[in-house]
């Protein structure tokens, strides 16, 4: 990590390591633009975690570009005092703080502003879509003196670095790309004419910090739609913002339209971006900062000797695993908890309105998850080796409980082994390996390969039982259920490479959509059948759209509103409005509608004179983040 660790100066800035947090939503804060305690508590463990340089998300310049009721606001003098917390607590853990300004331009609503939003061109948002007003010239002086005023206001909160958002289809992203500026003003037309907005903020900025003050801008280098801009077209666009004062740049990728390139989900590789980056850092005479899925040192390092970049962002993995950086410093390397890119991240701030994470419980609860000594150490019995299980064991070993995990197979990891097994989603087994080393570290003792029943807890005569016993896949009950093709989801992904030529997958949730695609990815014909109008609808948005490109790209056929009837030796009936009764061939059906909580060592031991925790599916079939989440929070109460 010779590279990763070597200080970097640049603008009279001295970053003592090479990694920097990169600017990310996390809707803790007020629709006021108060910092909560919660937003302190967040950025002080991300700052004191040992990255260089921390940016701060994305601050609203002006009232109608917010996205969101909690985003950051530093539009009126009044946001100083409450930003001036988050640059304090950044430079007390010896971390650089910096600021992102921000206009979401199109990519808002008026639900949110109260009025249409404002766009370079007639062009609706093309996911939120709803109409816009196109800027007038005196609208965009308005508010090019507007990021003035926030950057003003940002010294004085005592930032030392100033960002502005360039990318990911947002306001300035908006003018700089021809797939949302068909102006045939002066902000239009060529590259000079669509940045020219971009030139005149950061002229705007450089006007009002000085000319020693460090700038840096984001790009989306890259938009992946037509008309788009490409990395030629963003060399020459950053050529002309260096000329007025860029210091530095951060290349990313993606628009509205795009969002995968953006927050990229497992599909996507590590490091997906940095081929950009090291195309444009040959082509500018500033230092480049490269982000996109950089969430292991080792990677991040090797971006650094092979020149693509001079500083690396990691953004979710700093959400995943605060102290990343000092981990990766001092060579623990198997104690780092690895971002696995499932964007829980991004869907729990808009499904939720905060932000969570599925391998770290503790975030957006920095402060109501600290884990202290027990007054009264415990023998404590876990059965079940799964995530649930496995996060209550060593949280509760850590506080000095005697604790005991038992599995009844093999390998620890329960159903995120079977999670693992699809191609884009071998990333998990690092959660895995994550708790094996906290099991390990605190003394937790594993008995493999043994089932528990009342007898064994009654011999072993814990203080406590938690049960993680987890669940099992439900099997409908229709004629055919018990025929030979017929195979429940979890044995499909136990199979080392499974063997047929035409496969029914029924049900289109998380699970079905995902088993179909590692048929499809074995070869043959792979159908999906689905009570329900739309498949994968509990996925995050982000990796939905690209799973359903990828069972698209492989041929797998989408049988919606559609039910099962009855299955043979050769295949399934089916019924749906379109077609009435129907048959297809099939060697294999999969059933893959659901689970059920696996109760029964519960109902065992309700005779026992014992107190019986359950978590995780087997209380109540839902994901790995919430047994995760119940798991921590149990083993901080026992």
């Amino acid at each position: 990590m010779e590279q990763l660790f070597t200080p970097f100066e640049f603008k009279g800035l001295q970053l003592k390591n090479r990694i920097v947090m990169p600017a990310l939503a996390s809707f803790l804060i007020e629709d006021d633009g108060t910092v909560t305690e919660k937003a302190v508590e967040h950025y002080k463990m991300r700052a004191g975690g040992g990255c260089a340089m921390v940016i701060i998300e994305a601050c609203a310049v002006s009232p109608e570009g917010i996205v969101s009721h909690h985003q950051a606001r530093i539009d009126r003098d009044a946001h100083v005092n409450e930003l001036s917390k988050l640059a304090r607590i950044i430079s007390e853990q010896d971390c650089i703080p910096a600021i992102q300004l921000h206009h979401g331009g199109r990519q808002t609503s008026a639900k949110i502003i109260g009025r249409k939003p404002l766009a370079p061109s007639p062009l609706p948002c093309p996911t939120i879509k709803g109409e816009v007003e196109p800027l007038t010239v005196g609208q965009i002086r308005e508010i090019v003196r507007k990021f003035g005023d926030a950057a003003e206001r940002a010294l004085e909160a005592g930032f030392q670095l100033i960002e502005i958002h360039g990318a990911h289809g947002y306001l300035i992203n908006q003018f700089l790309s021809r797939f949302s500026n068909i102006r045939d003003d002066e902000y239009g037309g060529d590259v000079r004419g669509r940045t020219r907005f971009a030139q005149e903020i950061v002229r705007e900025i450089r006007g009002r910090i000085g000319e020693d003050f460090p700038l840096s801008f984001k790009i989306s280098a890259q938009e992946f739609v037509p008309n788009g801009l490409t990395v030629e077209e963003s060399i020459e666009i950053l050529r002309i913002l260096i000329d007025e004062g860029v210091d530095i740049v951060q290349v990313s990728a993606g628009n509205d339209a795009t969002p995968e390139w953006i927050c990229q989900p497992m599909f996507m590789k590590k490091a997906c971006l940095a081929d950009s980056a090291a195309r444009i850092r040959a082509a500018i005479e500033v230092p480049v900062m490269a982000v996109g899925r950089i969430n292991d040192p080792v990677v991040a390092e090797g971006l650094l000797t092979s020149g693509k970049a001079d500083l690396v962002c990691i953004g979710r993995g700093l959400l995943a695993d605060p102290e990343l950086p000092r981990k990766a410093r001092e060579g623990r390397l198997d104690e780092i908890r690895n971002c696995i890119a499932c964007n829980t991240c991004m869907e729990s701030i808009f499904r939720r309105g905060r932000v969570e994470c599925l391998v770290n419980p503790s975030l957006g609860r920095e402060n109501e998850m600290q884990i202290s000594p027990a007054e009264e150490p415990k023998k404590i019995m876990v059965v079940g080796g799964g995530p649930g299980g496995l996060n209550v064991a060593w949280v509760a070993a850590s506080r000095g409980h005697e604790v005991h995990l038992y599995e009844k197979q093999p390998e620890l990891g329960g159903q995120l082994l079977l999670g693992s097994v699809t191609g884009y989603k071998k990333e998990i087994l690092n959660l895995i390996k994550f708790q094996k080393t906290q099991i390990r570290k605190y003394g937790v003792t594993c008995h493999l390969n043994t089932e528990v029943t009342p007898a064994l807890v009654e011999q072993e005569s814990p203080d406590v039982v938690v049960l993680a016993t987890g669940s099992v896949p439900i099997m409908p009950a229709v004629d055919g259920i018990d025929n030979p093709i017929v195979v429940p989801f979890d044995r499909i992904l136990s199979m080392e490479r499974p063997s047929y030529q035409k496969a029914i997958v029924i049900g289109g949730g998380a699970t079905g959509t995902e088993v179909a695609l590692h048929l499809a990815e074995h070869g043959g014909q792979v159908t999906i059948v689905d009570v329900m109008p739309k498949i994968g609808g509990s996925l995050e948005s982000i990796t939905r759209k690209v799973l359903l490109q990828k069972l698209h790209e492989k041929g797998v056929t989408l049988l919606l509103s559609t039910e099962l009837k009855r299955i043979t030796g050769s295949g399934a009936l089916f019924r749906n409005e379109e077609k009435g009764e129907f048959f297809l061939e099939s060697d294999l059906v999969v059933i893959a509608v659901g689970t059920r909580s696996d109760d029964r060592l519960y109902k065992q031991l309700q005779t026992m004179d014992i107190k019986v925790y359950r978590l995780g599916d087997c209380l109540e079939p839902r994901s790995a983040k919430a047994a995760i989440l119940e798991g921590a929070l149990l083993g901080r109460k026992l």
